[in-house]
C-alpha cells in the first residue's frame, strides 16, 4: 500500500474520522463542563456534526472508493450521511431541556449519539457484509446504552434488555447468513459476490441471503422482527426514541438498497419474500396502533407501519425504487422528528405528554403548536397537500411502474387504516376541551427544531419534484 492509496483511503473516509475523533475530544472536554453549562456540549456536538458535513459536501463530486472495496464514498452514501446529520443535530437540540428534566444531561449521551452517528455513517458507505458489520455493531452498541440512559426507571432498564438480547440474536444470525456467503462464494464483498457466484437460485446461496435479510429487517422494525420497537420506543427516553425512529432507520434501509441490489440478491426469489414482509409489517403496524392509548406506542406501530411502506419501494426495485425510498426516508426524518419534538416539549414538571389524553383541547390552549402537530400527523397518514403524501405516491408510483398494481392496491388501502389513528389525535387536540393546564417546555432549541422540522414537511410537500430529482441524481443508476 503506498502513501497516495492510504491518503486516498482517509480522504474517503474523513466524515467519518471527524465524527469520531470528534466524539472522543468531547467525552474528555465534557468532564470539564460545569454544570449550567451544558448548551457548551449541545454546541460542540453540533458543531462537530456541521463540520463532518461539510466535508461530506466537499467530498461530494466523485466516487471514492476505500479500504480495498469494502467503503466507498458515493452520492449514495452522501444522501443518507445527510438524512443522519439531519436526524443527529435536530435530536441533539431537542435534547437540551429534556435531559435537564430527566437528569441525563451528561457529555456521555452526547458522545454515544456521535458515535451511533460514525456507525450508521459506515454503513451507508460499506460495501463489503464485514465493513456493513462494523458499521451495524457500533450503531446498535451505542443505541443499547442510549435506551437504558434513564437507570432509575423500570421500563428503561427493561426495554434496553429486551432491545439486547433481541438484538444480539439478529447480528447472530446475519453473521450466519455472512458466514455462508463467504463459504460458497469466497468473498464477502458485495459486488464480487455476484461475479464470482453460480446459479442465483442455489438453495445454499438462497439460504444465506434469507438470513442476512433477516439481520436487516431486525434493523428497520419489519415484521417478525418488530417485537423489539413498541417496548423499546416507550422505555427510551423520548429524545432517544426520535432518534431511533429516524437514524437508525434510515441506516438499514441503505444497507438494505445497496444488499438488495446486488445482481446476485435481484436474481434469486428472496424478491417474493420481501414483498411478503412489505404487506405484512404495514398491515400489522396500521392495525395495532389503532387500539393503541400511549402516543409513544403509537407511533411506534406508526414506525412499523411506515417501515413496511417504505419496503414497497425496496420491492419495486430499479432507480424510481430506490429514489422513492430514499426520498421517503428524508420526509420521514422531518414529519417523525417534528411529532416527537411535539411529545418531548410537552414534558414539563409532572407532565409527560405520553398519553394522548393529554392532548385534549390542546388547540384552544396552545394553537399555533396544535396546528404544527396537525401538519406532521397529516404528513404522517399521507394527506396532501403535506410531504407524506408525496413520499407515498412516488413508492406506489414506482410500485406500478414495475407492474406490482396488486402491492400498490394493497398499500393504498393500509394507508387509509393508518390515516384513521392520526386523524383520531387530531379530533382530540381539536375537538376536546381542556382537561388540565401546563404550559409546554419551549426553549429556543425546540423552536428551532418545531421550525425545521415544519419548514421540511411544507417544503417538501411543495416543491416535491426538486428532492426527488436530487434523489434520483443520488440514487443506482441515478
Amino acid at each position: 500500500m503506498t502513501a497516495a492509496t492510504l491518503f486516498q483511503w482517509i480522504l474517503a473516509s474523513l466524515p467519518e474520522i471527524t465524527v469520531i475523533t470528534g466524539a472522543c475530544v468531547l467525552l474528555i472536554l465534557g468532564q470539564l463542563v460545569r454544570k449550567g453549562q451544558e448548551n457548551l456540549l449541545v454546541w460542540g456536538s453540533v458543531a462537530i456534526v456541521l463540520i463532518a458535513a461539510l466535508t461530506t459536501l466537499l467530498l461530494a463530486s466523485e466516487v471514492r472508493p476505500a479500504y480495498s472495496g469494502m467503503f466507498v464514498a458515493d452520492r449514495f452514501a452522501v444522501f443518507f450521511k445527510f438524512v443522519f446529520y439531519l436526524a443527529t443535530v435536530l435530536t441533539f437540540l431537542l435534547s437540551r431541556k429534556y435531559a435537564d428534566i430527566e437528569g441525563i444531561g451528561s457529555s456521555e449521551y452526547y458522545v454515544m449519539l456521535l458515535f451511533a452517528l460514525s456507525g450508521m455513517m459506515i454503513m451507508a458507505s460499506a460495501t463489503d457484509l464485514l465493513s456493513i458489520y462494523v458499521g451495524l455493531e457500533l450503531m446498535v452498541l451505542c443505541t443499547y446504552v442510549l435506551t437504558g440512559f434513564l437507570k432509575r426507571e423500570r421500563r428503561s432498564n427493561e426495554a434496553a434488555l429486551k432491545y439486547v438480547i433481541l438484538g444480539a440474536v439478529s447480528t447472530g444470525i446475519f453473521l450466519y447468513g455472512v458466514s455462508l456467503v463467504y463459504g460458497l462464494t469466497g468473498t464477502t464483498q458485495l459486488d464480487a459476490m455476484a461475479a464470482v457466484s453460480g446459479d442465483p437460485l442455489d438453495p445454499g446461496l438462497l439460504l444465506a441471503v434469507v438470513f442476512i435479510v433477516a439481520g436487516l429487517v431486525f434493523k428497520i422494525g419489519a415484521v417478525p422482527f418488530h417485537m423489539w420497537v413498541p417496548d423499546v420506543y416507550e422505555g427510551a427516553p423520548t429524545t432517544v426514541t426520535a432518534f431511533m425512529s429516524v437514524g437508525p432507520k434510515a441506516a438499514g434501509f441503505a444497507v438494505i438498497l445497496r444488499v438488495f441490489l446486488n445482481p446476485l440478491v435481484a436474481a434469486s426469489d428472496v424478491w417474493i419474500i420481501v414483498a411478503v414482509i412489505a404487506v405484512v409489517t404495514a398491515a400489522l403496524g396500521s392495525f395495532v396502533a389503532l387500539v393503541q392509548d400511549n402516543f409513544k406506542r403509537l407511533l411506534a406501530y406508526s414506525s412499523i407501519a411506515h417501515a413496511g411502506f417504505a419496503t414497497f419501494g425496496v420491492v419495486a426495485g430499479g432507480a424510481d425504487g430506490v429514489a422513492s425510498v430514499m426520498l421517503y426516508l428524508l420526509i420521514y426524518a422531518f414529519m417523525n422528528l417534528g411529532i416527537f419534538g411535539a411529545v418531548i416539549m410537552m414534558r414539563n414538571g409532572d407532565f409527560s405528554g405520553e398519553v394522548i389524553e393529554d392532548y385534549a383541547g390542546f388547540a384552544k390552549s396552545h394553537p399555533g403548536l396544535a396546528l404544527l402537530m396537525l401538519i406532521y400527523l397529516f404528513s404522517l397518514a399521507g394527506i396532501p397537500p403535506t410531504a407524506g403524501f408525496f413520499a407515498k405516491f412516488y413508492v406506489l408510483t414506482a410500485l406500478v411502474e414495475r407492474g406490482f398494481v396488486v402491492l400498490a392496491v394493497i398499500a393504498v388501502l393500509l394507508s387509509a387504516v393508518a390515516a384513521y389513528f392520526y386523524i383520531r389525535i387530531v379530533m382530540v387536540i381539536y375537538m376536546r376541551e381542556p382537561e388540565r393546564a401546563f404550559e409546554p417546555a419551549l426553549t429556543p432549541f425546540v423552536r428551532a427544531t418545531l421550525a425545521c422540522t415544519a419548514a421540511g414537511t411544507i417544503g417538501i410537500g411543495l416543491f416535491p419534484e426538486w428532492f426527488l430529482r436530487l434523489a434520483q441524481h443520488s440514487a443506482f443508476g441515478g
